[in-house]
């Protein structure tokens, strides 16, 4: 996992090549952002000279903390429902749009090779389907020589947006697992084995023999790990790709989302991904350090503005500029400070 070393080592270049000052950011949760996150605040710090520390430990930290009051931002790729957000005092936006993707450890297999749909993944994450030569798999896979080998199950063991995401599809496809497991960012897991993070389903997936996992497409694409395919909601097969994170991300109605709460799993269109999502930013409105604040919203400006290539070249997707003047307007209406005036 040598590249998910150098991002860490970006992570903390970006934190700590200056002395410590006033108005460097704070945030924590999402792992699904952390690799676009670490990009932007190195390249960030060069520019400005503000620093970002970003504590990559999963989304229900990263709610927690802010909601603690610990962090500039919290960082979750599940969106808070708008009752929440209002309790809570926050200001929630998207800041980029990525995807979950399975990952396998089968001798032989190649990325993309392997297909799967929304139910056969249910049923191995249920535990009903458990080697690798099933019918429900190589029904899918003619011609595709799949070994008789037990199906290791790897998912997260921390609270995770990469899982709300996950058992968010896994309940839209399948009745079944809606009913025994649900959605959320830490679910009751029928089978299988935990890891902390992104990092840590990576690491367990590729040393792991039968193992499948999920995980941001950007962590399986820089360490060549092997990525299935997967039947869409159109009934048509598709790899993880740009192409099919923008279309699933295409239909998405921000103007007319309460607090930008959209999911974009199970997506229509015949080039959509399934499997897609976005990470949302949590701030508090009425902000106890102002200046701080203000200076967590310039660098997602910066980002939005500046960090598109950085996005495309990990396979996110950027926020529209059209959405992103949606967002900027809502932080100059509902970002304040103690005098009532904007802080963007």
């Amino acid at each position: 996992m040598k590249h998910l070393r150098t991002l860490a080592a970006a992570g903390l270049l970006a934190a700590s090549v200056l002395p410590a000052a006033a108005a460097d950011i704070t945030g924590a949760g999402s792992t699904f952002v952390y690799p676009i996150l670490a990009k932007w605040a190195d390249a960030y710090r060069k520019d400005t000279g503000i620093g970002l520390n970003y504590q990559s430990i999963g989304s229900g930290g990263g709610i927690k903390q802010i909601t603690n009051k610990t962090v500039t931002f919290g960082a979750s790729d599940m969106p808070l429902k708008p009752e929440e957000v209002a309790k809570a005092g926050f200001v929630q936006f998207p800041v980029i749009n990525g995807a979950d993707v399975p990952v396998v450890n089968l001798a032989g297999i190649k990325p993309g090779e392997l297909i799967l749909d929304g139910p056969t993944l249910a049923n191995i994450y249920l535990g009903k389907v458990a080697k690798w030569n099933d019918l429900a798999i190589t029904k899918l896979n003619p011609g595709v020589k799949l070994p008789d080998t037990p199906i290791v199950v790897v998912h997260r063991s921390d609270g995770s947006g990469t899982t709300f995401i996950w058992t968010n599809y896994l309940s839209k496809v399948s009745s079944e697992w809606k009913d025994k497991v649900g959605e959320s960012t830490a679910v009751e897991w029928p089978v299988g084995i935990g890891a902390k993070g992104n990092e840590g389903v990576a690491n367990n997936t590729a040393n792991t023999t039968g193992a499948i996992g999920y995980v941001e497409y950007a962590y399986a694409k820089q360490n060549n790990m092997t990525y299935a395919k997967m039947v869409n909601a159109a009934g048509k097969t598709v790899a993880p790709a740009t192409d099919t994170f923008q279309a699933a991300a295409a239909g998405a109605q921000w103007t007319s989302a309460e607090d930008f709460y959209v999911i974009l799993t199970n997506a229509p269109g015949d080039k959509s991904w399934p499997i897609a999502g976005s990470t949302f930013i949590l701030m508090y409105g009425s902000p106890q350090d102002p200046k701080t604040a203000a200076a967590a919203l310039k660098f997602f400006d910066w980002g939005y503005k500046h960090g598109q290539q950085m996005a495309a070249d990990l396979d996110y997707v950027p926020m529209p500029d059209s959405v992103v003047a949606l967002i900027e307007k809502t932080w100059k209406a509902h970002i304040k400070g103690a005098d009532g005036k904007s802080i963007f």
